[in-house]
């Protein structure tokens, strides 16, 4: 093997690197609030006593979690033109990042609802509880707690997936490394660093996630 490794060019790209992981960072985060309240309204959806209302849920969660990522995103952003819906880039990007969340997050907080007891309701309306109340903190704060890490497990994993949205050239970290290495030729190191970023951006995003956690949806300790 005559190849020779040198970081040294894609090292000195690092304002584009960081600025891509920034980037990355405000996309995700983006799509992570809006996918888990998006998926809050369509797990409440999935739940209803209505029929069309709740084959509507239904049907969305089954489209979305059967269908590849990376197409929803073309289809976002090349398809929805032809019916006059123009996205730049980036906006593709978070509008299908926050579908396809969506769709996870309602499954699994149902998941955290449907393990509250009907007993725990009631026993919330007989101590005279308001039902925005009841549902505040008898049924949603108990069952996020319960889904919570399969939530920041999603959520990272979105992360991760956003490395696809490069493909309609949204400006975050992978197509960063894709201009780097056209202009460096060095694919080995590129993607290398590429990867040990998106590393450090998933230890990132569990200790955050790991910090609100502890501080929202932890038990009292006393």
């Amino acid at each position: 093997m005559n190849y020779t490794f040198d970081f040294g060019p894609v090292l000195a790209a690092w304002p584009l690197l960081l600025e891509g992981a920034i980037q990355t960072l405000k996309i995700s985060s983006i799509s992570m609030v809006l996918g888990l309240s998006l998926g809050v309204v369509i797990m409440l959806m999935r739940t209803s006593t209505t029929k069309p209302i709740r084959a509507f849920a239904i049907g969305y969660i089954e489209l979305i979690r059967n269908t590849p990522f990376l197409v929803q995103v073309f289809f976002i952003y090349f398809g929805m033109p032809s019916i006059g819906i123009r996205l730049t880039a980036e906006e593709a990007a978070i509008l299908a990042m926050t579908m396809n969340c969506a769709a996870y997050a309602a499954e699994i907080v149902r998941g955290g609802v449907e393990s509250i007891r009907p007993g725990q309701i009631e026993a919330g309306r007989a101590l005279g509880l308001h039902t925005a109340d009841v549902y505040r903190f008898i049924v949603f704060r108990p069952a996020i707690r319960a889904v919570y890490p399969a939530l920041c497990s999603q959520f990272i994993l979105m992360m991760l997936n956003s490395s696809l949205v490069a493909s309609v050239s949204a400006e975050e970290l992978t197509y960063v490394g894709q201009m780097i290495d056209t202009q460096t030729f060095r694919s080995f190191e590129v993607y290398f660093v590429i990867g040990a970023i998106y590393l450090a951006l998933s230890q990132f995003f569990s200790i955050v996630l790991r910090g609100i956690g502890r501080t929202y949806f932890s038990y009292p300790t006393k």
